[in-house]
């Protein structure tokens, strides 16, 4: 099964929202790269089909993460809903449709310089990361205030954005967001930071 096969099963199980048919449509249609796009120009998932992997991954890591009965029991995350873990770990990063496009860069490769292919970034709505991201899902869905908070979020402390009281504070006051930057930093340094080398 491909990566973009998973992700449609996965979205169609749990996510049955209103509006959630369109957004998928959204997603599936020929003015959206989702399927296509990489993750990132130069790290994480910088190739063809990184997004979806992407999200797939976190998908998986945020599933185990709150498996876990410390999470459940401890933390207080036992209520999360299979529909809010599909939406915020498949979409936190839908803000990156659209916006890598292939180029070429020159590197030395033993001792040669060489072109090699690569992604530039161009964002026609530069809304911020996050914020964009809970922006293009609204236009289509409604997002419960956890789900919001854990999509707005998700970068962590890892944003040179956002003031450090504002990440603790949500932390805090909505764990979904630590879930959600926790599984999306495990896969991005766990699961593809190495493949992307």
């Amino acid at each position: 099964m491909s990566n973009k096969e998973k992700f449609i099963e996965i979205y169609r199980t749990y996510i049955h929202r209103d509006g959630s048919d369109k957004l998928l449509d959204f997603l599936l249609s020929r003015n959206c790269d989702f399927f296509e796009a990489p993750a990132s120009t130069r790290f994480h998932g910088s190739y063809k089909g990184g997004l979806v992997e992407h999200s797939l991954n976190v998908y998986e890591c945020l599933k185990d993460y709150l498996s876990r009965e410390r999470v459940r029991e401890l933390y207080g995350l036992k209520g999360i809903s299979e529909e809010s873990i599909a939406i915020t770990a498949l979409l936190h990063d839908i803000c990156k449709v659209n916006v890598y496009h292939p180029s070429k860069r020159n590197v030395k490769i033993d001792g040669q310089w060489q072109s090699v292919d690569t992604f530039e970034f161009q964002d026609d709505l530069p809304y911020g990361h996050g914020e964009k991201s809970v922006y293009m899902i609204t236009g289509f869905m409604r997002l419960t205030r956890d789900e919001s908070f854990a999509i707005r979020y998700h970068m962590g402390f890892a944003s040179e954005f956002d003031n450090p009281r504002s990440v603790g504070y949500t932390f805090e006051h909505f764990p979904l967001a630590f879930a959600l930057s926790t599984a999306d930093m495990e896969a991005t340094y766990f699961l593809e930071s190495s493949k992307s080398k």
